[in-house]
C-alpha cells in the first residue's frame, strides 16, 4: 500500500513538474528562421506559431526542410548546421540559450518522437534499460518508482503486458509496439510540446491509425501541443489544427487545416492535394481501366496460384506463413496483395518468384509450372518474371553506374551483342522517362524517384511479361509516388505487362490495381475486383483496413455502421 501511495505521489509530481502554462496562448513561435549547412541555405525565412494544446503540421516533400526545422526547434542540428532567426518557447528565446540551459528543456518540456524506431533504439540493450534513461528526466530519486512510472506509461500508450515489453529487446517487438515505446518515453516527463517526425511512415495503415489515434488522445488528455512532421497531406489534414506547406525550405502556404485542405491557395499545395491517393482514387482511371478488357473474355490467366501452403519452424514451433492461398491474374492486369505485416504477402511473392517452394499447391506463370523445379531450371522463367524491390536506396549497388545496373540482367543471361545490349538499356530508360545523360551516374547522384525508375528499367530490360512490385513506392514522397504510378500504368498500357502489386497502402491499391486479395494470418479472407472490395467489403478485417485510410475527414473515427453490422452478424452466427 505504501509503495502504491509513493507511485501515486510520483505521478502527481510528474504533472506538477511540467512547466506551468503562462497566460499567453502561444507556446512556440518561429520567426524569420533560416538554416544553413555550410554555405548552402536549406530553410529560408520560415515563420509560424503553435498555440497551447493545439497541433500544427509541417508538410512537404523530402528536401522541403520540415525535418530541419524540427531539429532546429530541438537544437539537434549537426555541427555543420547553423540556424538564424528567432525561436521562442513559452516566450523565451531558445536559439541563443547555452546548451546547458536548453538541455533542461529538451526531453522534459519539449519531447521528440523520431521517425524510425529501429534506428532510435539500441538493438543490444533491453527496452527497460533504455527506458530508465528517459525516466531519469523525472524528478524522482527512487529507481523502483521510476520503473513503475515507465510501466504505467507503457500501459497508457496501449502496450499490453508492460513488464514483458520492459524486459524485451527491440527485435522482439513489432514496429507498432516500438513506436508506442518511443511515444511513451517522449510523454513520460509530461512535456508541453511534442515534436513527431514522420511517426507512422514505416507502419501498416491500421497500425498507423492506432498510433495517430494514440497521439491525438494523449494530446487531449495531457494538454500537449503537437508539432507533426509529415509528407502526407491527408494525415496532416486529419490530425492537425493548422498547416505549414513547405517546398525547398520556403513556406508556400500557412493557414488553418480547413482552409488549406479544402481550398489550397498555392500551386504547390494543390499539387500535393492531387498527389494523395486517398483524395483522388480515380486519378489514373483512363490509364488503368482499359485493363478490364482482359477480365471478361475467358482468356487463360497469366498467373495461377492454386492452394499453396508454406510453413516454417521457428524456435521449435511450426508457423504457417501461407495457408491454402489461391488466386489468378488475367494477362495485362494488376493484382494486389494487401494486408498487415505478418499477413503472408512477402512469403506468397517469394513462392511466386520461385525463391521458396510451397509445401503443397501449384504455381504457374503463363504455360510454365514453377513448383517442384530447381533454381537452374527456373532461369528461363525468370527472364519473363521480374521483381522491383521496395527500397530504391538499398536495392541498387552504389558502386555501379546506371548503365551497368540496367545492363546487368542482359549480361547475366547473355542476351544480344554489346551494341544490342546498349540499345536495350537506352530503350528501357526511355520507357521509364529517364534520359541518356544519366547513364554514367551512380545511385547517390540520383533522387529517390530516379532511383526507382532505374530499378523499373532494370526489370524491363529483359522484356518480361510479369513484374512483381514489392511496395515499390513506400520509400517515396507522394508526389514522386504519383510519377512512378503513372510510369507503371503507362508501361502496362503500352506493353501489356501483368503486375503483382504488394502494398499496405490501400488508397494506392485503389488507384493502381484491377483485382485484389486481402490477406490475414496467411489466408485470403476476401478476393475480387478493386471496385467490389472497396465499395462492398464483406469481412470485418477488410472494412477495418479501409477505414484506416487517412482521408482528411476527421480524427479517431468510430466504426462505421457497415462494420458494426458485420460484427453484430458474426456475433449472432
Amino acid at each position: 500500500m505504501a509503495s502504491q501511495d509513493r507511485l501515486n505521489a510520483a505521478l502527481t509530481r510528474v504533472g506538477e513538474n511540467a512547466p506551468v502554462p503562462q497566460r499567453s496562448t502561444s507556446l512556440l513561435q518561429v520567426d524569420s528562421l533560416s538554416v544553413s549547412y555550410g554555405p548552402h541555405e536549406v530553410v529560408t525565412n520560415v515563420g509560424f506559431e503553435l498555440s497551447r494544446g493545439k497541433s500544427l503540421a509541417l508538410i512537404g516533400e523530402s528536401g522541403s526542410g520540415k525535418s530541419t526545422i524540427a531539429r532546429a526547434v530541438l537544437r539537434l542540428l549537426p555541427r555543420t548546421g547553423h540556424a538564424a532567426g528567432r525561436i521562442a518557447f513559452e516566450g523565451q528565446e531558445i536559439l541563443g540559450l547555452p546548451e546547458r540551459r536548453f538541455r533542461q528543456l529538451r526531453g522534459r518540456a519539449i519531447g521528440f518522437i523520431p521517425q524510425d524506431p529501429g534506428n532510435a533504439l539500441n538493438p543490444v540493450r533491453t527496452i527497460g534499460a533504455q527506458s530508465m534513461e528517459a525516466a531519469a528526466l523525472v524528478d524522482e530519486p527512487s529507481k523502483a518508482i521510476r520503473k513503475a512510472l515507465v510501466l504505467e506509461t507503457f500501459a497508457q500508450v496501449g502496450l499490453d503486458n508492460p513488464q514483458r515489453v520492459y524486459d524485451s529487446y527491440p527485435h522482439q517487438l513489432s514496429g507498432g509496439m516500438l513506436q508506442r515505446v518511443l511515444i511513451g518515453l517522449a510523454v513520460l516527463p509530461r512535456p508541453l510540446l511534442l515534436v513527431a517526425d514522420e511517426p507512422t511512415s514505416a507502419l501498416d495503415v491500421t497500425i498507423q491509425k492506432r498510433i495517430l489515434d494514440l497521439l491525438s488522445r494523449l494530446q487531449q488528455d495531457l494538454a500537449i501541443s503537437l508539432l507533426l512532421i509529415t509528407h502526407d497531406l491527408a494525415i496532416a489534414a486529419e490530425r492537425a489544427n493548422s498547416l505549414v506547406v513547405l517546398k525547398d525550405g520556403v513556406v508556400q502556404e500557412v493557414g488553418s487545416t480547413a482552409a488549406v485542405f479544402s481550398s489550397p491557395a498555392s500551386a504547390y499545395a494543390r499539387e500535393l492535394h492531387a498527389d494523395v491517393p486517398a483524395l483522388n482514387p480515380d486519378r489514373y482511371h483512363k490509364l488503368r481501366d482499359p485493363g478490364f478488357r482482359f477480365l471478361d473474355v475467358g482468356k487463360a490467366p497469366k498467373i495461377e496460384v492454386n492452394g499453396i501452403t508454406k510453413s516454417f519452424t521457428v524456435d521449435g514451433k511450426v508457423l504457417t506463413a501461407v495457408d491454402d492461398v489461391s488466386f489468378s491474374v488475367p494477362a495485362g492486369t494488376t493484382h494486389a496483395l494487401v494486408g498487415e505485416s505478418g499477413s503472408g504477402k512477402t512469403t506468397t511473392i517469394r513462392l511466386l518468384l520461385g525463391l521458396e517452394q510451397p509445401d503443397t499447391g501449384n504455381i504457374s506463370v503463363g504455360a510454365e509450372k514453377l513448383t517442384g523445379r530447381s533454381h537452374q531450371s527456373l532461369r528461363t522463367v525468370w527472364r519473363h518474371l521480374q521483381l522491383v524491390y521496395q527500397n530504391p536506396f538499398t536495392s541498387l549497388d552504389p558502386t555501379w553506374t546506371v548503365e551497368q545496373l540496367v545492363r546487368e540482367p542482359l549480361d547475366r543471361f547473355g542476351i544480344g551483342t554489346r551494341a544490342e545490349r546498349t540499345e536495350r538499356v537506352r530503350e528501357a530508360l526511355t520507357n521509364v522517362g529517364l534520359g541518356e545523360h544519366l547513364l554514367s551516374r551512380k545511385p547517390q547522384a540520383l533522387s529517390g524517384g530516379q532511383r526507382q525508375r532505374v530499378a523499373i528499367a532494370r526489370s524491363l530490360v529483359l522484356k518480361p511479361d510479369v513484374i512483381v512490385l514489392d511496395e515499390p513506392t513506400s520509400a517515396l514522397d507522394v508526389s514522386v509516388q504519383a510519377d512512378i504510378v503513372e510510369v507503371l500504368l503507362s508501361l502496362q498500357a503500352s506493353l501489356g505487362l501483368t503486375y503483382i502489386f504488394v502494398s499496405h497502402d490501400l488508397a494506392l491499391v485503389r488507384q493502381l490495381a484491377h483485382t485484389v486479395s486481402v490477406m490475414q494470418r496467411g489466408r485470403i479472407v476476401e478476393h475480387g475486383s478493386v471496385r467490389d472490395i472497396f465499395d462492398n467489403p464483406r469481412e470485418p478485417y477488410t472494412v477495418s483496413l479501409l477505414e484506416s485510410i487517412p482521408t482528411g475527414a476527421g480524427t479517431a473515427r468510430a466504426p462505421s455502421p457497415q462494420l458494426r453490422r458485420i460484427m453484430s452478424q458474426e456475433k449472432i452466427a
